[in-house]
């Protein structure tokens, strides 16, 4: 049977019943479904946002243990909030997840607004990720549409439907007796079975409803990778490491703290050591080398003991770390 047989109510029934069946037996164990408190559905829904979810586990339960109420991160100094987010990327949702707190508890006493129309008033916060809080903390009865659920409803439909389409075949699919638990289904569907690439159609629970059984021809494929090859200097003496802060004009990671970068390096020196970091489309070969930074270079030197405790990029986090500095 095609999807066809999704417009009528029988046959949504059996598609709602089988997913949810899949779900209940084969879910994730991941700590942010341990509780359906509003704070921390928002935090998870906040640091999954373009990050994978294996990333994101350490990162929770440690921010978690920093800040365990929406009103102890809204009292924080920026500055450990993004300490906190420290290689999660994208530092300006961290910065929304800052404002948003201060929001709920100087506006809200606390308390989250309880509807998906309510939390889109939070900074940060866009028609998915209100939806996931809406569903998943207060169960009201909107459905989701991110890049996973995306996927399952172009392959199930076999056609490529526009975004308003995709928001109403998500609507008119959702269980409105278990919504978040059907939101969290379609994206964990989309995440282990209807990957984009080679979907495990065989294991699929809801196969009998999909149209194409595999790739949809038509949607776009992901942007290749580019390379980069890139230097940096460690610069440590005397229990210091001398490092750099980005400018705050810059609209990526205003104000974090790296090593500084030897632009024009060209392999002169041996390299302390090799590491691959990737952002977005581009992955990085880092090489990283044993000098001083370049004349005129202008940063401050971190005791070591010190830099846990300073908003670093993810890159330089994972430079120190490899360095046994951190």
């Amino acid at each position: 049977m095609g999807m066809r047989d999704l417009t009528k109510r029988d046959s949504k029934r059996d598609f709602r019943r089988s997913l949810l069946a899949w779900y209940d037996a084969h879910r994730r164990e991941l700590p942010w479904r341990e509780s359906s408190d509003s704070y921390r559905v928002w935090l998870s829904e906040i640091m999954l946002q373009q990050t994978r979810v294996a990333a994101v586990i350490s990162h929770y339960r440690e921010f978690l243990r920093r800040f365990p109420t929406v009103e102890k991160l809204a009292r924080a100094r920026e500055t450990s909030v993004l300490t906190a987010w420290s290689g999660l990327g994208y530092y300006r949702r961290a910065r929304m997840l800052h404002a948003a707190a201060k929001v709920v508890v100087r506006d809200h006493r606390g308390k989250f607004p309880s509807t998906s129309e309510g939390l889109r008033s939070l900074p940060g916060i866009g028609r998915y990720t209100a939806a996931a809080i809406a569903s998943i903390a207060f169960g009201e009865p909107v459905a989701v549409v991110d890049g996973n659920v995306e996927r399952v409803l172009q392959r199930a439909s076999g056609k490529l439907l526009s975004r308003e389409k995709l928001w109403a075949s998500a609507n008119d699919l959702l269980d409105r007796n278990r919504p978040g638990d059907f939101n969290q289904a379609m994206m964990e569907l989309g995440a282990i079975v209807c990957t984009p690439r080679a979907p495990a159609c065989l294991t699929c629970p809801v196969v009998g409803h999909c149209a194409t059984r595999g790739e949809l021809n038509g949607i776009a494929k992901a942007e290749p990778q580019k390379k980069r090859e890139i230097h940096y200097a460690l610069d440590y003496r005397g229990g210091k490491v001398f490092l750099v802060q980005r400018e705050r004009s810059v609209s990526l990671m205003p104000g974090m703290w790296e090593l500084p970068e030897l632009v024009g390096a060209n392999g002169d020196h041996t390299p302390l050591f090799t590491l691959r970091h990737a952002i977005t489309v581009t992955n990085y070969t880092v090489k990283i080398q044993r000098v001083a930074a370049a004349h005129g270079v202008r940063g401050k030197w971190v005791a070591a003991e010190r830099l846990a405790r300073l908003p670093l990029t993810g890159l330089a986090r994972k430079i120190l770390r490899k360095a046994d500095l951190l």
